[in-house]
This record gives structure tokens, sequence and C-alpha cells, in this order.
């Protein structure tokens, strides 16, 4: 024997030595070199491949066998799985029974993750039955891998078959509420992380770093495939045509669609192998914990570790990434800064799953400042950690910081994935930054993400919060699918631009094509009734909500209708219904009553709701505010100084107005009255001459808007320098002729701005759109687009009749625009945070500006 057939003996007997993919690759030649082509060599030469996941190398060496022994199987059964070649896995190990060869235990976890891969539990179970017919369901590694497949089946069978890889577990809530945007980010990622957690579980019990890939196949369930496939695996038929069930399985995709889901599953099954198994390893109990935690059974699974540690198991770093979501989800910080501790003494704390575990734990817990420290105390970091900070930054409200950790993230040279951008979407959206949502707009294309579910509805929402109604239209009748997300995300939008009427259209649309709306739709479409003054059709929605869907109102829903009544002239009516809210009401529900109190001048009313919200919110700002200004138009100055100095003993101060636009991709921001803006002589210059035509068309400041007690030449001056007019006026001699203007305003836009704004848009032939804090007023050719409910609530409206004066206009910002350049000079001012209701103007809408 030469010295390198007996090098190749050596190698052949511990397959252990070959490193590397090079090194497997030079074995196979000398063993072709040496003609040692005999079966068993051969198959250990693909058990070598299959380990490395040359599925190319495999299947050659593989279709070189005439009769593969079990070795050789089992290699390409899960070489076909870890490449996500589901039917091909399955359909070779109906070959294999067919040929008379047994499986045994390193055979069946590659049959059962591929029957999780095509989402179907009938194959499932019909694998489980062979298991317990050939006696293998006492086998540490198949009872492990049947584990893991049924608590996938769970989290299937809760999230809707169809969506299983992009789907998201149970909707969470950020701060008081839940909100769309943070919706969409929270979802897909728990999803992501939730897959990613089981699945690494699954790789160990494989003993090979197999990472599930989502193939492009979907199952079936034709009753007739199926019971051809369990005829193979139960009773093997030696006449079969082997490659007519090939083209069974890879049919079944059409009749799965058609055919819908999988039967519902229960973790009890999960138990119940677990019981069974005479020998339990971490794995074991890692499956069952992680399973319990994946599907909300947070008691069980933290049972399950007590069991463990009597059993004189230690928790491991995959044990604790299990847990630490169930704390993250009771927000118990406390628990979960015990799990951290313990984790940093046995050396978990440097773990990615463990550290990404942290970080969401923290951000959940609102404990942002904890996520930074320990992502930066990561020594590696992979996509789920930059998406896991970035994620706990935009929903805890720190939008810059969530946009700087995305850049980060590029400069790493990290590839943003789909979640990525989910994640990073709502923080253009909350800060109003369209130039900024335009750029990842075109990433996302290029990067070949628009298609996504996620990323669409994402878009949808931060094109309408940036006051694009028209391009989130045409994102959201682009894309091929709708799911509730979708539906809901451009119901908002609707309702939040005032489009009332179409928004409830949707609404009933989604209803039509079968999409079961849930809390947040119902949200929406208040929310849309409430602009439109529609009393009796919210009435119907709410109670359907309840009645038809089961869904139990929350504070968001309560508000919408108070909101509603309030707008309507209807106080007591609001009074009685918020007394009688099945939960306690919070301080921002009764603000919503005092704000109408203000509108509706109940100074009665309005004190009783007051002494409501100092009861139960004694910090409340925008309370003391509300009811100061409702003293003034009711010219009690002496209780107005009373309730300042209140104020004042208890260091409150009033934050001022301030309204910013985006010009030249910076923003520039504006406080009522501040003089402090480079251009503002040039700005007030053009706001005089925009006065002299405004005066010419009938407009007369309405100074009773003004609440402080001075003369009326002084009221005047204070109207014309509202925020929100120094913005408008900024954006006119800064911009072409033409160009829409988007201003933003961290307060209601007041009745005389309204008013004053619309006959702007006629004088200078310009679009103007106004986002405050109850929702978007787009103005153009002297009248509001969305609509004039406006009036309803003021008592009066102001239509201009149309002149040619806004062409005389236009000339003059060409005049502005040729003396003065655009804005490459100008000096950035810092962005106002918005914390405002996009919704219905209340505090707990945490994420929405």
């Amino acid at each position: 024997m030469t010295s390198t057939q007996t090098l190749l003996k050596t190698l052949l007997k511990n397959p252990s030595t070959i490193k590397t993919k090079s090194q497997a690759k030079q074995l196979h030649a000398q063993i072709l070199k040496t003609k040692s082509l005999c079966s068993t060599h051969l198959s250990i030469l693909l058990s070598i491949y299959s380990n490395f996941k040359l599925l190319h190398h495999s299947l050659l060496v593989f279709n070189a066998l005439h009769s593969p022994p079990t070795l050789a199987w089992k290699s390409i059964i899960r070489c076909y799985t870890s490449h996500g070649l589901s039917h091909q896995s399955l359909a070779s190990f109906i070959q294999m029974r067919a040929s008379g060869k047994y499986p045994d235990c390193h055979v069946f976890p590659s049959v059962l993750k591929s029957c999780t891969l095509l989402m179907d539990l009938r194959l499932g179970e019909s694998v489980h039955a062979c298991i317990v017919r050939l006696g293998m369901d006492f086998d540490l590694y198949t009872g492990n891998a049947l584990m893991s497949m049924y608590s996938k089946f769970e989290s299937m069978c809760e999230r809707g078959v169809h969506h299983v890889f992009d789907e998201t577990p149970e909707r969470r809530e950020i701060g008081k509420c839940r909100e769309l945007s943070g919706r969409i980010v929270s979802e897909e990622l728990e999803s992501e992380a939730a897959m990613l957690c089981i699945d690494r579980n699954a790789n160990r019990e494989q003993g090979v770093g197999e990472s599930l890939i989502n193939n492009n196949f979907d199952n079936g369930n034709s009753n007739e495939l199926i019971n051809n496939f369990e005829k193979q695996i139960m009773g093997i038929d030696h006449s079969v045509n082997l490659n007519q069930i090939k083209d069974e399985l890879l049919q079944m995709n059409d009749s799965y669609k058609r055919t819908g889901g999988t039967r519902a599953v229960r973790m009890d099954s999960v138990r119940k192998i677990f019981d069974l198994m005479p020998n339990r390893d971490l794995v074991s109990w890692n499956t069952v914990i992680a399973g319990n935690a994946q599907n909300g059974m947070y008691e069980e699974a933290l049972a399950m570790i007590r069991e463990m540690g009597g059993a004189n198991l230690k928790p491991d770093s995959f044990t604790l990434s299990s847990v630490l979501p169930i704390f993250a989800e009771y927000v118990n910080i406390i628990k979960g800064k015990e799990i951290h501790g313990y984790a940093i003494r046995h050396g978990f704390d440097a773990d990615l799953f463990i550290g990404s575990s942290l970080i969401d734990m923290y951000a959940k817990c609102t404990r942002v400042e904890d996520s930074c420290r320990v992502f930066n105390l990561l020594p590696q970091r992979d996509s789920i950690s930059w998406n896991s900070i970035i994620a706990g930054c935009v929903q805890n409200g720190l939008f810059d910081e969530g946009l700087q950790f995305f850049r980060k993230m590029l400069k790493a040279k990290i590839k943003p994935r789909h979640v990525s951008f989910s994640s990073i979407m709502p923080a253009c959206a909350h800060l109003t930054s369209l130039h900024l949502g335009k750029q990842l707009h075109g990433y996302i294309i290029r990067g070949g993400f628009d298609d996504n579910i996620f990323i669409a509805s994402s878009l949808v929402d931060m094109y309408a919060k940036c006051g694009n109604i028209r391009i989130a239209r045409w994102i959201f009748y682009k894309m091929e699918q709708h799911d509730m997300v979708s539906w809901t995300a451009i119901i908002m939008a609707y309702a939040l631009h005032g489009h009332a009427h179409d928004a409830i259209a949707l609404f009933k649309k989604m209803e039509m094509e079968g999409v079961k709306p849930n809390d947040v739709a119902f949200v929406a479409v208040l929310t849309a009734c409430s602009h439109a003054g529609l009393v009796d059709e919210a009435w119907k929605y709410f109670n359907s909500m309840t009645q038809d869907f089961g869904i139990v109102p929350g504070l968001e829903h309560y508000a919408a209708v108070a909101d509603l009544l309030g707008r309507a002239g209807r106080l007591e009516e609001a009074y009685k219904f918020i007394c009688n809210m099945h939960i306690r009401p919070t301080g921002s529900v009764w603000s919503i009553l005092l704000a109408a109190c203000r509108v509706h001048k109940t100074v009665e009313l309005a004190e009783k709701v007051a002494e409501k919200i100092f009861r139960v919110d004694p910090e409340n700002m925008g309370a003391y505010i509300l009811l100061s200004n409702i003293y003034s138009a009711a010219r009690r100055w002496k209780d107005v100084a009373n309730l300042r100095i209140s104020m004042r003993k208890k260091g409150m101060k009033k934050k001022p107005a301030c309204s910013w636009i985006e010009v030249s991709n910076k923003v520039h921001a504006f406080v009522a009255g501040d003089e402090s803006h480079p251009y503002y002589e040039r700005i007030n210059e053009a706001l005089k001459v925009l006065l002299e035509q405004m005066e010419r068309e009938g407009y007369v400041p309405d100074t009773k808007e003004v609440l402080h007690d001075v003369d009326e030449e002084q009221k005047r001056h204070l109207l014309c320098s509202h925020s929100e007019r120094l913005a408008i006026g900024f954006g006119i001699i800064s911009t072409p002729a033409g160009t829409t203007i988007r201003v933003t305003k961290n307060i209601r836009v007041c009745v005389d701005c309204h008013i004053a704004i619309k006959i702007i848009s006629k004088i200078v032939g310009r679009e103007i759109i106004v986002r405050d804090n109850s929702r978007f007023h787009n103005f153009k050719d002297g009248r509001e687009l969305s609509t004039d409910y406006q009036k309803f609530l003021s008592g009066k409206d102001f239509t201009p009749c149309r002149t040619a004066s806004h062409v005389l206009f236009g000339e003059q910002s060409i005049h502005y625009l040729k003396e003065f350049p655009q804005q490459s000079s100008f000096i950035q001012i810092a962005i106002c945070i918005l914390s405002l209701t996009a919704l219905t103007r209340l505090s707990f809408f945490a994420t929405t500006p």
C-alpha cells in the first residue's frame, strides 16, 4: 500500500480532519486518481461535501452510486434541506424507503425540517407516524426535531401560514398604545427574531451549522397527493413511479394556495413528546422553552426553566435569549437585568443572540440608553443587532439617533435587509423629512425590496405623514397584495389628510375583500368620521367593533369618539361618554373634551373637565394652557393670572408654538414672533407684501384668536407673526414659483391662519400643505382640498374671489429668488421633535407626530 493510499484510508476513517472545502475537493481528486471508488468511500466523501453544503459536488458523488447506502441517502437529504429544497429532500426520503433502506436518527431531523419549510402539518404528522412505526420516537435527536417542528407549526397557525416568514407574531404595545408605524417595524423585527431563535436551536439538534432558507415553494394540501405520500412513508409500494411522485410533490404549490392553511396544532403535542422522551439534553429543554415563549405561553416557559434547574441543567445562551423576550413583553426590567447579570457572570454577554435580545428587552422597557450600552459593548455586530438598536431608538421616539445608527450600519458595510427599512422609515415619517424618505425609497428600489409588503406599507405611511398623499396612494395600488397593515396605512393616510369619505370607502372595500379589520383599522375609520363630522357613522363602527369583531375598545377608540362628539358640539354627550368608559380615562382623553370646550367657549364645563384632568394627571401642561386660553377668551384675566401663578409654582413653562419647513434638503424652524432666523427681514418683507394682497381680497384679521390683553394693532401683529406664516413666507422666497410648500406645526393651526393660508394659496398660485397636531390641511386656489368641515368648528368660512393678483405675486417671488441665493448657505436650525398625535391629538400616541 502506497503512502497516498494510507493517507486516504486515514482521512476517510477520520473525515472530521477535513476542515475546508478545498481539502474536501483535494480528497475527491485523490480518490479518483487512485481509483478508490468503492461505495463506502464515496458515501463518506458525500457526507463531507454535505457538511460543507456543497450541493453540486454532493449530487455528482451521489449520482455515481448505483445503490446508495444509508449514509449517502442521509447526506443528500440533509444537503437538500440545508439549501431549502424541501420537495427534493422529501422525494429523496421516499426513494430511500422504496430502495429498502431504513433511516436512522440522523435522517429524520432533516426530513422534519423540510416538512416545516413546506408549512404542511399533515406531511409532518405522516413522518411522525413513520418515526413511531420504526421505533425512532425515543431517539434524542429525533425527539428534539419533532418538538421543534410542532412548536413552529403552532406559530404558523397563529400568524397565518401564507405569511409565516414575513408576517409577525402578536402586535405589541409601545408606550401607552399601539400605533401604525411602530407596528410595521416591531412586527417584522419580532418575526425575524422569532424564526432565527428557533432555527438556531434546530441547527444544534443536527450538529450542523445550517441556516433556515425560505424557498419559493409553498406546500399543497390536496388529499389525493397527501394520501399517496402517506402510503409511501407508512407502507412502501415498490412498483411506484418515483419520478411521478417527485412531479406531484413539486405541483403541490398551486393546490395549497387554492385550499388554504393547515389544521391547528397545540403546544400540547410538543410537551407530550418531551414527556415521553427517555433521555433529554439541553437542546430538548430549550426547544420546549423557546416554543412556549414564541407562542405567547410565557408562564409555561418560565415553569420549564424552573424544572430544568431541577434536572441539574444550567441555562445556556440559547435559553437566555428565549427568556429575555418574555420579560420584555411583561416590561419587567428587574427580571431582565437579573438575566443580564447571569449572562455576564457566565460569559454569555458577548454572544450575538444574547446581545440582540438584551437590546430588544431594554428598548421595550423604554431603557434605550441601556440598549445602546449593550450594543456598544458587543465585540461583533451582525444585521440582527443593528436592526434591533435602530428599531429600539425609533420605537422610543429617538428618531435622529435611529437615523444615525442606520448610517453607521451602512458605513460598517452591513447590507440593509427588508426589516432595516421597515425600522427606519417611521423616523422619516415622524421627522417629516420627505427628502430623506425619498432617498431611502430609491435605496429600497435599487435593492429590490419594494415588493416587500411591510416596506411598501411603511412607504405608504411615510409619504402620507410627509404630506404627499398622492405618492402614498400610488404605492398602495401598486402593491400586488394588501394585508391588514397596508389597508390600515392607506385608510389612516386618507383620514389624516381629511379625505374622510375616501377613508370610509376604503374601509368598506377592505371588508369586502375579506380582510378582517383590527383595532388600529377602527381607530383610523373613527378618526375619519371625526374629521367629517359623521356622528351616526362613527357610532355604527364603534358598536360593530365590539359586537361583530369582539374587539375591546381601547383608549384610542374612546378618544376618537370623544373627539368626534366634541367637534360636533355635543359636549355634554361627550362628557357622559368619557365618564362611562370601561377603563379609567386618562388626562389625554379628558384633554380632548377640554379642547372642544375652548372651541365652543363652554367655560363651566371646561372647569369641570380641567378638574378631572388635574386629578388624574396633575402635571398635564396642555390642560393648563387650554384652560388659560379659555379664560382669556372669556376675558377672565384674573383667573388667567391665578392659573399662571400656579403654573410657575409648579415649575411649568409653556412650550412655544413651532413650525418648520424643509428647503434644499435642510430643515428650518420658526417660533412665533421669533426674529432669529438669518433671513427674517426678507421673510417679514414678503409677508407684508402678502398682507396687502390679502386685504385687497377682503381678508380681515380675526383678533379674537389673540388671547392676550393688548391693543388691536398689537393683536394684528401677533397674528401675522405666527410660526406657520413665517415658515410659509420663507418657503415662498426660497423655492421656485409653483413649488408645493410643506409646513409642519407642533400645535393646532388657529382659525385666522387657516383662513389666511387659503388666501395665500390663491395669491401665490401654490399648493400649501400644513400639518398640525390634528391632521393635514391641503390648500390650493383659495380653498382647502380635503374638506371644509373646519368652518363647522369656527362658525365661518372665507373663500376669496378669483383674481389675477397671484400672477403678480408670482413675479415678486421670482424677484426674491434672483436677489437671494438658494439655501445652500443657510444655517440649519435644530429640528423641533414632535410629541404630537396624528390620530386624535392624544399624547399616548407615542410614535405618531
